[in-house]
């Protein structure tokens, strides 16, 4: 059976982004999103467990959302908003058996995405 897992790394500071809230939405044929799990990163920026696996694991369109905006408030402007919210991920699957790693590399003004492995 494949999984889905992720895990989220700090560029400018250096460091995994530990808890950050992540979302897993499936995305329907007509782009609406139906939610299926939430998580939240642990002190390696890494999800304690699969964020996808088992016979819910299957061929289709996801969307991960990171909500990084409350991870980098504190090192914004007072009362200023950070300027990156919630970074939206959206990726097919297309084998079911497979593991799919999809992690953030994260700065406050900008994100890179890969398939991992």
């Amino acid at each position: 059976m494949g999984r889905l897992t992720t895990h989220i790394l700090d560029t400018a500071n250096g460091c995994p982004a530990s808890g950050v809230t992540i979302n897993l939405f499936s995305v329907g044929e007509d782009g609406k999103l139906i939610a299926i799990n939430s998580v939240v990163t642990n002190s390696d920026g890494r999800c304690d467990s699969a964020v996808l696996d088992g016979g819910a694991f299957g061929i289709g369109v996801y969307e991960l959302q990171f909500h990084v905006g409350a991870y980098f408030k504190d090192g914004s402007v007072s009362g200023a908003p950070a300027f990156l919210d919630i970074v939206p991920v959206r990726f097919g699957i297309s084998a079911a058996e497979e593991h799919y790693h999809v992690p953030l590399l994260i700065s406050p003004f900008g994100y890179s995405t890969y398939r991992g492995s």
